[in-house]
């Protein structure tokens, strides 16, 4: 789908023909029960949203204090995990202040309209682009379904809609008070998409990354930039990058996947790797090659000795032709750019 008023495709990544998948999802690497719920920072716990009924794929957060708020409900599919994780928890059906996503992806946000309801005090926080699609996800979900087809029910599911009068648009340096002394601030930063957000907690020091830092699976061990169509922009995603080390945070939190403690090497490393991955697309482009052979030719040997299982992990989530494709659509907009530009 093209043209600026049209919603993301889902999550922006791509199912390929290797995706295993089983009735719920894909097949799961690691079966049995999911992990518990752990204590990432003070009052900050990280909840395993199963995505797929993979573990350490896809992560939530919790934000504890007299209004805590959840960040990140993952992918519809994960919802059941993350209600018994919060119920495990003790959080009680009205007890849950408040519930943010970095961005409006399906496997951040497509939990949203089911946890909404489990939670009716809960107050919805999104991105101001992204507010009217979960008020009314039918062109979002409409988007996913002719990514996915058949498979999409089974990955991510699809996305309820919330009531308007539960969404609350953040804007950029926005406190959203969870109790005396602690807030989460937000950091407008796109460039993964248009509707990304990050949150920053006052009191942990972590920060919310969701994907504009990009993807660092534990069982995979090596940081890949996350650049799906239709939004990604290398500029702002610089930009994002350079705000969030503005911020001295004690730590980073990934969506995929957990809290990373050492923020200044890893937001160095995220620069210098997403430079790299877009220097080999443009390269790529201009010679006329096709991009995702330059990408797995350039960085197929940094997954060369992942085990082959915790590499399909790392595909399905973020491979390198989702990748490809938003690097090759921010080649192609620019382009457009550049001769409008110089035509007036």
């Amino acid at each position: 789908m093209t043209g600026t008023d049209a919603p993301d495709p889902g999550p922006g990544h791509l199912v390929t023909e290797h995706t295993r998948v089983h009735v719920g999802g894909v097949e799961p690497t690691e079966p049995g029960e999911p992990a518990e719920p752990v204590e990432i920072g003070p009052g900050v716990v990280q909840i395993d949203t199963l995505l797929g009924g993979w573990r350490r794929m896809t992560a939530g957060y919790l934000v504890e204090g007299p209004a805590p708020v959840l960040i990140e409900t993952g992918s519809q599919s994960s919802v059941p995990a993350l209600l018994a994780a919060l119920e495990r928890l003790g959080v009680g059906a009205h007890e849950l202040a408040g519930v943010a996503v970095t961005h409006i992806h399906l496997d951040h946000a497509g939990g949203v309209g089911d946890v909404a309801r489990a939670f009716p005090s809960a107050t919805v926080y999104v991105h101001e682009k992204g507010a009217r699609h979960l008020a009314d996800p039918s062109r979002l979900v409409a988007s996913a379904e002719r990514v996915y087809g058949p498979l999409l029910d089974g990955l991510y599911g699809r996305l309820e809609p919330t009531p308007p009068e539960r969404l609350h648009v953040l804007a950029d340096a926005e406190e959203v008070e969870i109790g005396p002394g602690r807030v989460l601030t937000t950091v407008d930063s796109p460039g993964h998409a248009k509707h990304h957000l990050a949150l920053h907690d006052s009191l942990s020091g972590i920060l919310f990354a969701g994907d504009a830092v990009g993807v660092r699976l534990p069982d995979a061990g090596i940081l890949r930039p996350a650049t799906p169509p239709p939004d990604f922009d290398l500029e702002q995603a610089l930009h994002s990058l350079h705000r969030f080390a503005s911020r001295r945070p004690s730590g980073i939190a990934l969506a995929h996947f957990g809290l990373l403690d050492e923020p200044e090497p890893l937001l160095e490393e995220a620069e210098a790797t997403l430079r790299s991955w877009a220097e080999t697309a443009e390269r790529a482009f201009r010679q006329g090659r096709d991009i995702v052979e330059a990408l797995e030719e350039r960085f197929r040997f940094d997954t060369s000795r992942v085990p082959a299982e915790h590499r399909e992990k790392l595909e399905v989530l973020n491979g390198f032709h989702s990748n490809a494709a938003g690097l090759q659509r921010w080649l192609e907009t620019r382009g457009r750019d550049e001769v409008a530009g110089g035509a007036g």
